[in-house]
């Protein structure tokens, strides 16, 4: 099958999934869901394969949704939803989490591959993968929680508890890969350059096991998650960011957006938050210009 916004390829036990929009740092589109679920499943489907990996093209894992086409803009009809009321907005992002939910559901194991940008959307789908190992330097976070939304697939509760779920998913500020793995929202980080090695070696390990038996040891984890809540909360959670989108802050963004272009709205978003850096040891202190000061 030919994709267009990532690419897809079997071999060594494994298939790899690239999410491939490089020049906007893999900005997830109506289309890259889609192909990403259609992916998924063939993927779980081939005897060949063991496990997934799935990374980013270029600079980054992934930045978010592109923001500058609504999920489920294409292929609409003049008799389809548009975006003018609360159900219309969890409904079309219902849709998109859907297709993202086959990361969860899908029986073999998933490795997200992490370097560079990690952000909203992008912390979706790496938070639906099994295991996430990042390079040291990569950013985590959610900046659209400074005037936006809330997240519309909500997995970090189930990895770094509530307290630092609040702290980051509150304030929009980001953390590195090295403190992503000390607080438990990613399995671990490694210097940049050994990433991709060390997520390889990890799948060869998998390609040993019988891919049933993998099946079996992810599906009851996931059951167990399932029981302490983790699919509902996932449709709770597009219906909360619905509710994000009616604050009169991100009203404001959208105008400035509008008027000015996203790049300077988000430049007005983030340019009182200094660096936009929270620290997981060690006290916060700022420099006059909100950075981090050691």
């Amino acid at each position: 099958m030919d994709y267009q916004d990532i690419l897809y390829e079997v071999a060594d036990g494994r298939a790899r999934i690239t999410l491939n929009r490089p020049e906007k740092l893999n900005a997830i589109s109506p289309l890259m869901q889609q192909e990403l679920h259609d992916a998924l499943w063939a993927a779980d489907d081939d005897r060949r394969v063991h496990c997934v990996i799935i990374r980013g093209a270029g600079r980054s894992f992934s930045a978010g949704y592109d923001l500058t086409a609504p999920p489920g803009a294409r292929d609409r009809s003049e008799h389809s939803r548009g975006f003018r009321t609360f159900d219309d907005d969890a409904w079309n992002m219902e849709r998109g989490q859907r297709l993202l939910m086959a990361l969860f559901d899908m029986h073999k194991p998933t490795v997200a591959q992490v370097h560079g940008y990690c952000l909203a959307g992008g912390t979706g789908i790496a938070g639906l993968c099994d295991l996430v190992i990042a390079a040291d330097d990569a950013v985590f976070g959610f900046p659209p929680a400074r005037d936006l939304g809330a997240l519309p697939i909500n997995m970090w509760l189930y990895h770094v508890g509530p307290q630092w779920t609040k702290r980051l998913t509150m304030s929009g500020d980001t953390i590195t890969g090295a403190e992503a793995a000390e607080i438990g929202l990613v399995l671990k980080s490694v210097p940049a350059d050994v990433l991709e090695a060390e997520v390889e070696q990890l799948c060869d390990r998998f390609a040993l096991i019988d891919a049933d038996l993998l099946a079996a040891n992810k599906r009851i984890v996931n059951l167990g998650m399932e029981l302490m809540g983790a699919r509902t909360l996932q449709r709770l959670a597009v219906e909360n960011d619905a509710r994000g989108h009616l604050a009169a802050s991100a009203e404001e963004f959208r105008r400035r957006a509008a008027e000015g272009g996203l790049r300077e709205a988000l430049r007005q978003r983030d340019e009182a938050f200094g660096d936009g850096r929270a620290r997981v040891r060690g006290p916060e202190q700022r420099d006059d210009h909100g950075r981090l000061v050691d």
